[in-house]
């Protein structure tokens, strides 16, 4: 063998050997500690194994207008009122649910409307409106009720009026009258009551209305 010959052969063994140790070190590459940075490839098999979820958003309430005045409530305000208001639509009760002049404007043309009455003709009962508006309408009856000097407070989605004062009757007897009036969307909630005013009605009504 030449000198030549020999250091080809030498050579040659040198870069076998080199590219056997590389073979090896790549096919050993420990695993990737707890919590390390993920590599390239590993991000990438990841994202491809993990498809991304999109939430389906929850359903928005929604109304429903209500067929008779027995839906107007919930089970437990119309059983209250059965016992302590009786009886639902008499002929002759024929108090309107509000007394704010804008408002009976927009009441009477109103398209859609359902009228509910509590209580025989007398100095003692309550009367309440579920309209369908418009968004002008809506600002109309929220405005006449605050230059009216009705509190505004908020109430699952709408906004509550409310108020309540006293008044002397022919007989000097004193009597508790008020309004609560519920804008929500496009609908509006009016109630004017005397001398009885059930703890919740509005709300009761607001929760049978919307899911």
């Amino acid at each position: 063998m030449s000198v030549a010959t020999g250091r080809t052969a030498v050579r040659g063994s040198f870069v076998l050997a080199l590219a056997a140790v590389t073979a090896v070190a790549t096919g050993c590459l420990p695993e990737p500690e707890p919590g390390a940075t993920p590599t390239t490839t590993d991000a990438v098999a990841t994202a491809t194994a993990t498809p991304t979820m999109t939430p389906t958003p929850a359903p928005e309430d929604s109304f429903a207008f209500p067929a008779d005045c027995t839906a107007v409530y919930t089970p437990e305000m119309l059983a209250t009122l059965e016992a302590d208001v009786p009886p639902l639509n008499d002929p002759g009760t024929t108090m309107a649910s509000t007394e704010v002049v804008a408002a009976i404007e927009i009441l009477t043309g109103a398209e859609q409307t359902i009228r509910c009455s509590w209580g025989p003709p007398s100095e003692r009962g309550m009367a309440t409106n579920v309209t369908v508006v418009t968004p002008a309408q809506s600002q109309t009856i929220a405005d006449a009720l605050v230059n009216e000097g009705f509190s505004t407070e908020d109430l699952d989605g709408g906004a509550l009026h409310r108020i309540e004062r006293e008044m002397l009757t022919l007989d000097d007897d004193i009597v508790t009258l008020g309004e609560t009036h519920y804008l929500r969307d496009d609908v509006w909630v009016s109630t004017r009551w005397i001398d009885v005013n059930p703890d919740g009605y509005t709300q009761a009504i607001v929760a049978s209305l919307w899911d």
